[in-house]
C-alpha cells in the first residue's frame, strides 16, 4: 500500500449520516457543499435529492411527514433562513392538531403555510401560501410552529367545496375543545367565507353544538360548586306588561340570571350586542343581577365562574328587593 495516498471516504458522507436529513443550499454551503457537489449527488439515481426550489433531503426515496414540514418551513424561511415568521396552517395543522375528520398529514398531498401579507413568497410543490396583515401568535404543536385552530380552519375551510367535510371539521373543533365556536366564526367572517351556502349551514350547526356545549358546563358548575339550583331556560316578563328577555338560568328568590354570551361575531354582532345591553340594562333596572358569562369562561375557568355567580347570590340580602316579574318557560 502506498502511505501516501490517504484512503478515506468521500467528504461529504457525514452530511448523510447527519440527524438532520433536510438542508437549505445556505447550510449545506455552511458544510462546504458546492453546487458541483450538489449537483452530482442530486442526480437521478443518487443520494440526495431537491424537495423545494433551495431546500434539499439527504437521503433517496419519499421524504417522512416531519421531513416534509421540514422542507415546507425551511422553503419559507429562504436560502439563509432569515425572512420572518411562519407557521402551518390549513388541514396540516389541524392533522398536527389530531383532527380525526383530516387525513394523517401522510396522506395530504399539500402543506399550507401562513406568512405576513408583504412576503414575497410563492406556492411552490406542494407547499401552499396564505398570507396575513397580522400574523396571529403561532402555538407549537409537536415542535412546530401552528397557526390557532380558528386560523386553521379558515383558511382549511376556503379550499374545501365538500359541505360534510366542512361540518365534520368544524364540529370536532368545538366537541373537541380546541377552540370556541364563536372564535371560528370570527375567523371565518374576516376570511369573507360567510357567503358560501355550505360554510353558513355549518355554521349553524356549529353555534348550535357550540351552545349545547356550554350550556351543559354551565349545568355541570351548578352541580359541582354547589349553587342552589336554579330554573333553567325561562321568560322573564313584568305581569300583564312586555316580554323582558330569556335568560339561561335564573333564581328568583335572588333575583339573580345568567346568561350565556354566544354571539356570533357575524355582521349584526354591533346590533346583537346592542339587544344584549338593552335586554341587561332594563333587567338591572328592575333589580334583578345578570351575569353574562362566555362559553370560553365556561371551558377555561369554571370555578371562576361559579365563584362569581355566588358573589352574585350571597349580596342580594343587600340590595333592594327586586320587582316582581313573571317567570315562564323559555
Amino acid at each position: 500500500m502506498n502511505h501516501n495516498i490517504p484512503l478515506s471516504p468521500r467528504p461529504l458522507d457525514h452530511l448523510s449520516r447527519n440527524q438532520r436529513r433536510v438542508l437549505t443550499v445556505g447550510q449545506l454551503r455552511e458544510h462546504g457543499v458546492t453546487a458541483s457537489d450538489l449537483a452530482e449527488r442530486c442526480r437521478p439515481g443518487g443520494p440526495w435529492q431537491q424537495l423545494l426550489p433551495h431546500v434539499y433531503l439527504l437521503h433517496a426515496g419519499p421524504p417522512t411527514s416531519e421531513e416534509r414540514l421540514e422542507a415546507a418551513l425551511l422553503y419559507a424561511e429562504g436560502p439563509e433562513g432569515s425572512q420572518g415568521e411562519v407557521m402551518v396552517t390549513g388541514l396540516a395543522a389541524l392533522a398536527l392538531h389530531r383532527f380525526s375528520s383530516v387525513p394523517p398529514l401522510i396522506g395530504l398531498d399539500r402543506i399550507d403555510l401562513l406568512v405576513p401579507r408583504q412576503r414575497r413568497l410563492r406556492a411552490s410543490g406542494e407547499v401552499m401560501i396564505h398570507r396575513a396583515h397580522v400574523l396571529p401568535g403561532p402555538e407549537e404543536v409537536a415542535g412546530v410552529p401552528c397557526a390557532p385552530v380558528p386560523r386553521a380552519l379558515a383558511d382549511a375551510v376556503a379550499e374545501l367545496d365538500d359541505p360534510e367535510t366542512v361540518r365534520r371539521v368544524l364540529t370536532e373543533a368545538v366537541r373537541g375543545g380546541h377552540c370556541e365556536a364563536t372564535a371560528v366564526v370570527r375567523e371565518l367572517s374576516q376570511a369573507r367565507l360567510l357567503s358560501r351556502p355550505h360554510v353558513v349551514e355549518a355554521v349553524d350547526a356549529l353555534l348550535a353544538e357550540g351552545r349545547a356545549i356550554a350550556e351543559g358546563r354551565l349545568y355541570d358548575m351548578v352541580r359541582c360548586f354547589g349553587l342552589p339550583d336554579p330554573v333553567w331556560h325561562v321568560d322573564l316578563r313584568l305581569p300583564g306588561g312586555p316580554h323582558l328577555g330569556g335568560v339561561d338560568a335564573y333564581w328568583p328568590e335572588h333575583a339573580v340570571a345568567v346568561e350565556i354570551d354566544a354571539r356570533a361575531p357575524r355582521q349584526e354582532e354591533d346590533a346583537l350586542w346592542s339587544e344584549y345591553a338593552r335586554k341587561r340594562e332594563h333587567l338591572e333596572r328592575l333589580g334583578i343581577t345578570v351575569v353574562h358569562i362566555t362559553p370560553k369562561k365556561l371551558r377555561e375557568s369554571l370555578e371562576q365562574q361559579a365563584a362569581v355567580v355566588r358573589t352574585a347570590l350571597m349580596a342580594s340580602s343587600d340590595r333592594s328587593p327586586a320587582a316582581y316579574v313573571v317567570v315562564l318557560p323559555a
